[in-house]
């Protein structure tokens, strides 16, 4: 064998080709006609050994910046969090590490007990009855409430908040764009919501009112207010939510939300260069049989002893695709776990205390910021608020590079209103002096 990891013997290639009757491999693209094949060799390296190719690998790599060699800034949707030493070693274990479809009961009992505790944390978190056993991530399940939306009120118009991270609405425009679903937003007022303009947009045609909490600058929405808009013309209320702030603010679902969604990114799952995430979604009972994606159900056996079944699926998601709201039928079941054991671990008040110092944390930060002279937009934030500079954020964040700081989001790139504008994410992991450190060292580069 030539590969370890290809054990694909030339003997055995050559009863493959005898099998089927050709003499070589170039006899299976004969139909490729002679002129258009590719003459030469490709511009590729040539093979190395198992170690070199290692080596190489981990020089490469090595070039990698993240958080565990630059103190990390960075969030604007995936955030630099504790995560306890427990989860990757229960998720590496075998059986949770290869599981993945549950459709057999009898031998996924495990799978399944570790799914109806992540629905039942959701549930506590969001304030409402029913959660889903996970989906791809935060804007997905947002996006996939747009589109229930629609088909719980047979209305074809969703008013979605500007503060809503510019890429989630990017992905509430795709779901809705093949079932013919009109997106319309509403304006900024500062970093919130125009709640005016907001309700000058929901009107009779409008299936939901989607808005983010806390929103993409980290202000706060007053979910309060925009209940009423909402209900005022019988359209849902969808609220999407990082979970680790709701642990601490009043939750969506306390403030009348029929949807709220999210990513759990926050517990347990490392940022990894973007994905994969774990998107959560929770509905009220009304609108449990519409859910995406799988629920499961506790029951009991003929002998009365405990047992989960996947429960309440609506089939067209997976036999009828073209009458589904939805074509969701899988979940993140590994992040879904790794989330549930972070949670667990932390408990119910070591994650409100989690929640306490990210809030202290930045507001630690933005009063440093003041003090050095920045402006500072927004009042009531999380973990994230915005700052104004002087200079371009993308040659700003180069210097911090080489500072070792990872600096925070450039919101010039998405709104002309913000150019110059930095979204700074503080978490409980931002020591006093990496925050005091980062404040000068970007006091410095601005000028």
């Amino acid at each position: 064998m030539s590969h370890r990891y290809l054990p694909v013997t030339e003997k055995d290639k050559q009863e493959m080709l005898d099998v089927i009757g050709i003499k070589d491999v170039s006899e299976l693209f004969s139909d490729i006609p002679e002129e258009v094949r590719f003459k030469g060799d490709l511009n590729i390296e040539p093979a190395k050994d198992e170690y070199s190719l290692m080596r190489e690998l981990t020089r490469i790599s090595n070039k990698n910046i993240t958080s565990a060699t630059h103190s990390s800034f960075l969030g604007a949707g995936v955030y630099d969090h504790y995560i306890p030493a427990v989860v990757d070693s229960l998720i590496s274990r075998s059986e949770f590490y290869t599981a993945y479809t549950p459709y057999q009961p009898e031998v996924s009992q495990g799978e399944l007990q570790a799914i109806f505790e992540f629905q039942t944390l959701i549930s506590e978190l969001t304030g409402l009855p029913i959660a889903n056993s996970s989906m791809y991530d935060g804007p997905t399940a947002f996006a996939e409430g747009a589109t229930m939306a629609a088909g719980a009120t047979r209305k074809k118009k969703v008013v979605v908040s500007g503060a809503v991270h510019p890429q989630t609405l990017e992905v509430i425009k795709t779901y809705t764009h093949a079932q013919n679903i009109e997106v319309v937003v509403a304006d900024l007022d500062g970093t919130t919501t125009d709640l005016k303009h907001l309700e000058e947009l929901a009107d009779e045609d409008t299936a939901a009112v989607m808005v983010q909490y806390p929103n993409f600058f980290g202000s706060i929405e007053d979910l309060e207010a925009i209940e009423k808009i909402a209900h005022k013309h019988k359209g849902l209320f969808i609220v999407n939510s990082n979970p680790l702030a709701i642990s601490l603010l009043t939750p969506p679902g306390e403030f009348g939300a029929d949807i709220v969604t999210g990513d759990t990114q926050v517990f347990g799952i490392p940022a990894q260069f973007g994905g994969p995430h774990c998107g959560y979604f929770a509905a009220t009972k009304k609108l449990m049989r519409r859910m995406p994606g799988r629920l499961v159900g506790q029951t009991q056996d003929d002998d009365g002893n405990r047992g989960f079944v996947l429960t309440l699926q609506a089939r067209e998601q997976h036999i009828r695709r073209e009458k589904a709201t939805s074509n969701i039928c899988s979940n993140q079941a590994l992040n879904a776990l790794a989330s549930s054991i972070a949670m667990s671990a932390l408990g119910k008040y070591g994650v409100v205390e989690m929640a306490e110092n990210n809030i202290q944390n930045a507001h630690y930060a933005k009063e440093a910021f003041k003090s050095a002279g920045f402006e500072v937009l927004g009042d009531m934030n999380f973990n994230e608020f915005v700052v104004k500079l002087n200079k371009d954020v993308t040659e700003i964040n180069d210097e911090l590079y080489e500072d070792g700081f990872i600096g925070g989001y450039d919101l010039g790139l998405d709104f002309d209103e913000f150019k110059n504008h930095m979204l700074i994410a503080v978490t409980e992991l931002r020591s006093k002096d990496e925050i005091d450190a980062f404040v000068e060292r970007l006091g410095a580069y601005n000028g």
